[in-house]
């Protein structure tokens, strides 16, 4: 008996902080096509943030707005609508991104458009396979109960890699010792603060309304697979399309230099998240800090002008 509970995840108390979205705004009128500067390779990889989120953080909103009403603990639900405010704000802030690069000559619209077909078509309200027909989605019951649980499984695992992103760059000196621009060092880490701070909520909701191991298993597996395939090729497109390189190509070896330099994450640290994640006794407050998390976000230059704007981040239909 004592050995089962000791495999029970075991939030850290002192981790929990109450959320709440920032209103925050970035100018980005002198950030370069290349802000890690003479590293186009590394600056890419990380740029593939811009292609994922906006289409990714919609998604979340959209599938935690239909499992609110299952939520029976009053701070969970808490969390979840703090989690969405600040979810809506990441998506905001990185698709204004977009239109900066484009500017440089960079289109992204062939890639978001296949990311936003992703999201809403193959990971919507109809299970994928149902996609093949022009039905409409599920109606209430089992079915559309699986595929619910299945996507609120799928967001607990990404954010366990949002999370590890977020303490990474929260941390990664390297940037700033490179001359790594300011202004997308600070969105990178404004975001990365906020996922630490709220890097608990998805799957704390996900062991509140389903929570089996086995479904936690099957979709980080999904989560994990689709976010390689996804990132190599955000990378390759972005490298493939930059109007500065005459032959840009991504590869291993650049994203090794990366990381041996310390601007992008470790093979190696990413492949130590994988049994954390999968191990029975997990719980995302044991990894990263809230604390600091809070510290950047006390002086970060956007979080701090957001604290004179006012914030008013849409409330799902029903929510108290």
């Amino acid at each position: 008996m004592s050995n089962t509970a000791s495999l029970r995840p075991r939030p850290a108390a002192s981790e929990h902080t109450p959320l709440k979205a920032r209103n925050v705004a970035f100018d980005w009128a002198d950030t370069p096509l290349h802000w890690i500067p003479g590293d186009p390779d590394s600056t890419h990889t990380i740029n593939v943030l811009h292609l994922l989120l906006p289409a990714g953080e919609r998604w979340f909103v959209h599938v935690y707005k239909q499992v609110l009403p299952q939520i029976r603990d009053a701070r969970l639900r808490e969390d979840v609508l703090g989690f969405i405010g600040q979810e809506a704000m990441h998506s905001q802030a990185h698709d204004d991104v977009l239109p900066h690069l484009k500017r440089l000559g960079l289109d992204p619209t062939p890639y978001t458009a296949q990311v936003d077909w992703l999201f809403e078509k193959l990971l919507g309200d109809r299970p994928p396979l149902l996609n093949a027909w022009v039905v409409p989605p599920l109606p209430p019951g089992r079915a559309r109960q699986w595929w619910l649980m299945e996507r609120v499984a799928i967001i607990a695992a990404i954010e366990h890699y949002t999370a590890f992103l977020g303490d990474w760059v929260l941390n990664a000196g390297a940037l700033d010792a490179r001359g790594a621009d300011p202004t997308m060092l600070d969105l990178l880490r404004w975001h990365g603060a906020e996922e630490v701070e709220h890097r608990s909520v998805a799957f704390d909701l996900f062991m509140h309304v389903d929570g089996g191991y086995r479904r936690r298993v099957r979709t980080w597996a999904t989560a994990f697979g689709a976010l390689v395939f996804l990132w190599q090729r955000g990378t390759r497109f972005f490298m493939a399309n930059d109007p500065t390189l005459p032959d840009g190509r991504a590869s291993l070896r650049e994203f090794a230099r990366g990381g041996r330099q310390g601007v992008l994450p470790t093979p190696g640290a990413m492949a130590r998240s994988i049994p954390q994640y999968l191990s029975r006794a997990y719980h995302p407050s044991h990894y990263g800090s809230t604390a600091q998390a809070a510290a950047y976000l006390a002086q970060s230059p956007a979080a701090t002008a957001a604290e004179a704007r006012p914030t008013h981040p849409a409330r799902p239909t029903g929510a108290a």
